[in-house]
């Protein structure tokens, strides 16, 4: 190849080729641009020519999503936690450790199985740890007319009464397996979660200052806050929990921080 001057057509440069040269400069080349090619398909142009790219952008959001949910569920589960405490207290149930909520000491106050020594105890102190000491938990007898229609939770039979000498303050049903549990009248959730002992657990407030509670539940449908209707499912029988050797329901009946005979109230 002859380079030559545009004006006088005077020779200014040439080259020779062989076929050697020909074809070595063609493969590199065809390198080059493969190579460029790749780049730009796994670079600027991946969301057009890999097929994989929507995907792997699709979990990458997921990934973010997940960790976002994450964190807004250990927020919640806090919440849920102090909402869970003051309820305990506004309640009056001295029949439940805090230990069901999953609470733990906090920092100063003794262990609750240290001894104390009876001996530094203030005289008004000892009489009202006598007075404490001596105080028996006992049903609370009303009248019906005091209570809204009760609707049955579940069909099935009891197969262990209301107790409150053996600590037993509801009644346990037998019934099918993924049996509905329906609310027994209209209310409002105010306790929907998990416990170590009881399994599932879900607490409504009805009118009047009664509380119905659902527990060993394999599945819960409501949400603390939800508002739900006589006869609506609310969540299915289970068998969760620590405190449970079958699948049932068990429930119980509070009225004014005291335990009800729910077999008084509701037909079985």
């Amino acid at each position: 190849m002859i380079i030559r001057n545009e004006e006088n057509f005077a020779e200014k440069s040439s080259f020779s080729f062989t076929y050697a040269k020909v074809l070595l400069i063609t493969f590199l080349i065809t390198v080059v641009i493969f190579i460029a090619s790749f780049f730009l398909v796994e670079t600027l142009l991946a969301q057009w020519f890999d097929p994989r790219h929507a995907e792997r952008e699709a979990r990458r959001q997921l990934l973010e999503l997940y960790t976002k949910v994450d964190s807004l569920e250990q927020s919640v589960m806090a919440k849920q936690m102090f909402i869970q405490r003051i309820q305990y207290v506004l309640s009056g149930d001295s029949t439940q450790s805090m230990d069901d909520f999953n609470t733990e000491p906090a920092g100063g106050i003794e262990p609750a199985g240290e001894q104390i020594d009876l001996e530094k105890i203030a005289p008004i102190d000892s009489q009202f740890r006598k007075e404490f000491e001596n105080l028996n938990l006992s049903p609370v007898t009303i009248q019906n007319s005091e209570l809204p229609f009760l609707f049955t939770p579940i069909d099935g039979f009891v197969s262990q009464s209301f107790n409150i000498r053996n600590d037993h303050l509801g009644v346990d049903i037998v019934s099918k397996p993924n049996e509905p549990v329906k609310c027994v009248a209209d209310g409002t959730v105010i306790f929907a979660d998990w416990t170590r002992e009881f399994g599932y657990v879900l607490a409504i407030q009805h009118n009047g200052n009664l509380i119905s509670v659902y527990k060993h539940n394999a599945k819960l449908l409501k949400k603390v806050g939800n508002f739900v209707s006589e006869g609506e499912i609310i969540s299915i029988i289970g068998n969760s929990g620590e405190l449970t050797d079958g699948p049932h329901l068990h429930f119980e009946l509070w009225h004014q921080g005291n335990p009800l005979n729910p077999e008084e109230f509701v037909l079985f």
